[in-house]
């Protein structure tokens, strides 16, 4: 299963419609989640209704945190977002075989083992999370929040019976038009997962469509070169006397 999560506290004023590039991010099966961050006062209407339509092009979930709530905030959205998209694919499967529209129409016993089988699969399906943190100039007082958000996150993570891997990116990139920077690359070790947050340079403009669609960029880099090491594995293997 494959996340993105945006931490933002702000409206995205650059390049391509952070909405677009959220469905499109679905489209290719990566769910999109956001935590939009509030400090003093709020994000106001416009940017509370671009959060909620991000996740929802996202085929993901949007919550709005106070810095002191965010690293549960920021586990809760994973996790349950896991079990959403697992409930949705049994779902699918059971009107298939079934032609059962929910897991709430089948009789009480049946409904218990399912329950059962996506509480299972919640924990020992392989996830990747792509955590995309926005570093403009109005984050900053919010940094340490982030911090403490990814160190929880990560260590969640590990606590799962499945694989589970984090890369993390922060957006804008640099001073010269960068969106976005990847600072750390898939992992699945939390040994200095957030070493990167005391030199981030928080500036700027906040181009979160661009920075959406570099993420998604990168997603399709990774599946190409597991593709290709599968079909090398292959190759190999063909020739094995």
């Amino acid at each position: 299963m494959k996340q993105i999560l945006l931490i933002t506290d702000g409206c995205s004023n650059v390049g391509v419609s952070p909405v677009v590039a959220a469905a499109q991010a679905y489209a290719e099966g990566i769910t999109v989640n956001v935590v939009g961050v509030i400090d003093q006062g709020d994000l106001g209407e416009f940017g509370s209704a671009e959060i909620e339509e991000i996740a929802r092009a996202g085929g993901g979930l949007s919550r709005l945190s106070h810095t002191r709530q965010l690293s549960h905030t920021v586990q809760m959205l994973t996790r349950k977002t896991v079990v959403q998209t697992i409930q949705h694919a049994v779902q699918r499967e059971l009107r298939q075989v079934l032609g059962t529209s929910s897991i709430e129409e089948l009789p009480p016993e049946k409904r218990g083992d399912v329950v059962r089988v996506i509480d299972d699969l919640s924990e020992s399906s392989k996830l990747r999370v792509a955590l995309l943190i926005d570093a403009s100039a109005s984050m900053k007082p919010k940094l340490q929040a982030v911090d403490e958000a990814i160190r929880d996150l990560a260590l969640s993570l590990q606590s799962r019976q499945g694989s589970s891997e984090i890369a993390v990116f922060h957006f804008p990139g640099s001073a010269y038009g960068e969106d976005c920077k990847l600072d750390l690359d898939w992992t699945t070790h939390i040994s200095g997962v957030t070493s990167f947050i005391p030199r981030l340079q928080m500036r700027g403009t906040t181009p979160t469509g661009p920075a959406l669609m570099h993420v998604i960029d990168f997603y399709r880099k990774a599946d190409y070169g597991n593709r290709k090491n599968d079909e090398t594995d292959g190759m190999m293997s063909d020739y094995v006397v």
